[in-house]
């Protein structure tokens, strides 16, 4: 029996679960030097949600934060997570966005490319594996785990086959959720190992509190890799220590080969980050929660919906929007609870709670999911929610990406006319994410402050922290937020409470598309405006039929929950 190999997520998955992906790439550098002295199979490092958190909330480029890896680890593979054709994105992007990204990946310095697919559809996977092996990475091909009536070991061997065929290095068992059970990791990698001659990998989550049992089960059946992350980050949504699996395994037939003295100055060092970023780790992202059984909320995902609650001043409904996603779930066809999926399912479940009204509000991302723009649902969809939403349009039967019209020429004249392509990475963030990327590209990001450690205090309602201070004769508007900044807008603009003929915001976004212009008529159910909210899309309809005779909004614009966007009379 070969040693266990172990994948370390410090400096990805591990912060995404805890801290919802905020830790900075200065925070990382200083102890990069150490951990490739340690021995680990890689380091899981980039992809995911870090590259739209670096753009969208620290202002920083995610092309530098790999190269400046790189430089640093000299001989530790480094890894990242790919959702297939979503790439790092939350929705499918053109083949020829795909290859490219693939490509600049590898030659930015990632070694080993994670891919999967959040419906384990191998079409959604075929073009970024293939262009991972053309360029030389070392792919591990993905199955998405879960639960549901559909979800078995034979039709979990059966994907794992497909991946096989694709040339892929190895299989990993992505449980997002910590959901797999001792007997079952036992029973699927038993089988993996019987049916496919590659390496399996399993990666977990210790919401559940017992991941470390079915690690322990993993080892016993043959398991060739696991992930683990430094024991200041690990549990809670995170993955189990990392120093107490190397520990457990010393001495025996699966020893890691790694030294425990190695791992004392990582440690030490996410300790003192553990402390730096304490106030952006909620209680509820680092406790066990075996209800997650029953509503199977993966890691990253709770966290973020703990952080887009609080955004929403709703963090009161957290119970209801919980009880809420397996309902929604079972109406998309159980798919499983992984980016981007696991964002499709969960804001539509908050869109649901929110507006009081299940599917009054339907996002642009439900809409393409149902006509099967992400793929083959598991299992068959609520065909009342699909009319509903789609009405009498055909659904898509065929691989999604198929549909898509190359994307980068189109992104590279608009880049180069406005200046804005310093090399050819940005032309790929832009395509990525074009409303954020433009902004970061532009220079007018603003990198978020972290709350100082014990002075993070949220004001009673009994305190305003909304005031209009004049300065030099102009009038602005200050909210005070809990990361400790102000904002400041002049007063004028920003329109809450009842006004006649107002439309408001149902929630807080930015608005990303305007519809209408002032004169222009609407009947009731029209969209008016498009607003980014928890990072899916969502249709701001009209609530009358009339006339549009004020807007108070423009494109990239940031609007708070209940305030108006525009007059319809």
């Amino acid at each position: 029996m070969a040693k266990v190999k172990i994948i370390e997520t410090a400096l990805r998955d591990a912060h995404q679960s805890l801290i919802a992906t905020r830790m900075r790439t200065e925070d990382m550098v200083p102890i990069l030097q150490d951990m490739d002295k340690v021995g680990y199979f890689s380091l899981e490092a980039w992809g995911g949600a870090t590259f739209d958190t670096c753009i969208r909330f620290l202002n920083e480029d995610p092309w530098e934060r790999l190269r400046v890896f790189k430089e640093n680890l000299k001989n530790t593979p480094i890894q990242m997570l790919l959702r297939g054709q979503n790439l790092v994105g939350y929705k499918h992007y053109a083949d020829d966005v795909v290859e490219e990204f693939v490509a600049k990946s590898y030659e930015n310095g990632v070694d080993i490319f994670r891919i999967f697919d959040a419906l384990n559809d191998i079409r959604n996977m075929q073009t970024a594996i293939k262009t991972a092996k053309d360029v030389g990475g070392y792919v591990q091909g993905t199955i998405s785990y879960t639960i549901s009536p559909v979800h078995t070991i034979d039709t979990y061997v059966e994907f794992a086959k497909q991946l096989e065929e694709l040339d892929c290095d190895a299989i990993t068992i992505k449980d997002m959720a910590g959901l797999i059970t001792p007997s079952m990791a036992r029973d699927l990698i038993t089988a993996l190992k019987d049916e496919v001659s590659l390496d399996v990998n399993l990666h977990s989550h210790c919401t559940s509190g017992m991941t470390l049992m079915s690690y322990e089960a993993a080892i016993e059946a043959g398991v060739d890799m696991l992930d683990t992350a430094i024991s200041p980050f690990s549990g809670g949504t995170s993955q189990p220590p990392t120093e107490s699996v190397v520990a457990a395994l010393q001495g025996t037939k699966y020893d890691t080969g790694i030294n425990l003295e190695s791992l004392t100055p990582v440690k030490e060092y996410f300790v003192e980050l553990d402390e730096k970023y304490k106030a952006l780790l909620d209680p509820l992202s680092s406790k066990v929660d075996a209800d997650v059984l029953l509503y199977q909320v993966p890691g990253g995902m709770l966290s973020n919906l703990v952080s887009q609650l609080k955004q929403q001043d709703a963090i009161d409904k957290y119970d209801d929007v919980l009880d809420e996603i397996p309902k929604v779930r079972e109406d998309l066809g159980y798919p499983p609870l992984v980016t981007p999926t696991s964002q499709i399912v969960g804001v539509q479940a908050v869109m649901n709670v929110l507006t009081g009204e299940r599917y009054s509000n339907i996002t642009k991302e439900v809409k393409d999911y149902l006509r099967g723009l992400y793929g083959k649902p598991p299992a068959p969809i609520n065909q009342d929610l699909y009319k509903k939403a789609n009405g009498d349009e055909e659904p898509v039967t065929g691989r999604p990406a198929d549909l898509l019209e190359p994307e980068l020429p189109e992104a590279r004249k608009k880049l180069e006319d406005e200046k804005l392509m310093n090399k050819e990475e940005d032309l790929l963030t832009y395509v990525l994410y074009p409303t954020v990327a433009e902004k970061f590209l532009k220079g007018e990001a603003v990198a978020e402050e972290i709350p100082e450690p014990n002075k993070i205090e949220y004001a009673p309602t009994s305190i305003p922290t909304s005031y209009d201070v004049e300065v030099d004769g102009e009038t602005f508007n200050v909210k005070v937020l809990p990361t400790g900044y102000m904002e400041m807008e002049p007063a004028s603009e920003k329109i809450k409470g009842s006004v006649e003929g107002g439309l408001q915001a149902a929630m807080q976004g930015m608005i990303v598309k305007l519809k209408v212009n002032k004169g222009d008529k609407v009947e009731i159910g029209d969209t008016v405006a498009v607003l980014e909210a928890m990072k899916m899309e969502n249709d701001v309809k009209s609530d009358k039929a009339g006339e549009v005779t004020d807007i108070f909004i423009s494109e990239g614009d940031t609007v708070e929950k209940d305030e108006v966007l525009m007059v319809i009379k």
